[in-house]
């Protein structure tokens, strides 16, 4: 499994003093707030801790995630079985830190302040210790975890992880009386139910998707054909306005002749009123010809001897 680890410079010689604006003061702030929200949902689990090396679990978003925090050498060494980017520390480890933090405070220090000292110490339990007197925890700060559920609960996530991955249903889960282990279980099944609600969504929307896709495909044939039969109506345009720049140059053409021949037909019909007139004259001439003659035959038989 791919895991994250990260080391930084600290000056604390204790992880208990690493208090929440210390540590906001060296991450990323979207970081601190979603660990800051894990810390107020409950879902941080410190199984072993000391001041110098903390072990935890952390439900995240995608499901439960193991946390080694250590305190070496002057530096803050964290590791996480998530695969975030997150630097220096990832929202898993804040959350442990802050968990931590507050685990590491004095409880009853404003409840006891008026307590004589001597009652004090013999009413106020002493933590557990590890052997070298450094007091550690075994459990969260503020309920108690059975380690029997706490195993039923990890051979049932084995599954139900297998589950997820490979798009299954989860299986049932194991019969644990309400606790912190039962909201555990619920959790993730609300996970899985938001992430299943969210794929169905998803593939909504992927249908409405290739919906589109197929309707912008018919609109693309659709202007490709409307495009084809522009660019004919285009070359027919084109050939239409050729045959009338034709057609007007044969109309002014037939126009020229048109006044040539109205200039030859007024010319003729002047030569024809000439024709006529002179015409008119020679029927003039001719009947004076006639009358002469007349007048001739008249006097030459009046002057024929009888």
């Amino acid at each position: 499994m791919a895991t994250m680890r990260n080391k930084i410079p600290c000056s604390a010689d204790r992880l208990g003093l690493l208090d929440p604006q210390m540590i906001k003061a060296v991450v990323e702030i979207s970081a601190f707030q979603i660990g800051h929200q894990y810390l107020s949902e409950n879902r941080v689990r410190i199984v072993e801790a000391d001041d110098a090396q903390i072990s935890a679990a952390v439900i995240g978003n995608s499901g439960l995630y193991e946390q080694t925090i250590r305190l070496k050498d002057g530096h803050l060494i964290s590791k996480c079985s998530c695969t975030l980017p997150e630097e220096p520390i990832c929202r898993h480890c804040i959350a442990v830190l802050l968990e931590y933090h507050r685990w590491s405070q004095p409880r009853q220090s404003r409840k006891t302040k008026d307590i004589p000292r001597d009652v004090k110490a013999a009413t106020q339990p002493e933590p557990p210790s590890n052997g070298n007197g450094t007091p550690t925890m075994s459990q969260s700060s503020s309920t108690d975890v059975k380690l029997s559920e706490v195993m039923v609960f990890v051979e049932w996530l084995q599954p139900a992880i297998k589950a997820i991955e490979q798009v299954q249903s989860m299986p049932l889960p194991p019969q644990i009386a309400p606790g912190e282990v039962s909201n555990w279980i619920q959790t993730i099944r609300n996970l899985e139910d938001r992430r299943r609600d969210s794929e169905e969504v998803q593939l909504k929307l992927e249908s409405d998707m290739r919906d589109r896709e197929a309707y912008v495909a018919r609109l693309s044939q659709q202007l490709q054909a409307s495009t084809a039969e522009a660019k004919t109506a285009q070359a027919t345009t084109q050939a239409l306005q050729q045959e009338i720049a034709t057609y007007k140059v044969v109309l002014s053409k037939v126009a020229e002749l048109s006044g040539e021949v109205s200039r030859y037909d007024s010319q003729l019909k002047s030569m024809a009123q000439d024709f006529v007139s002179k015409g008119n004259q020679l029927d003039r001439m001719a009947g004076s010809c006639k009358q002469v003659a007349e007048a001739l035959n008249s006097i030459a038989k009046q002057s024929t001897p009888r």
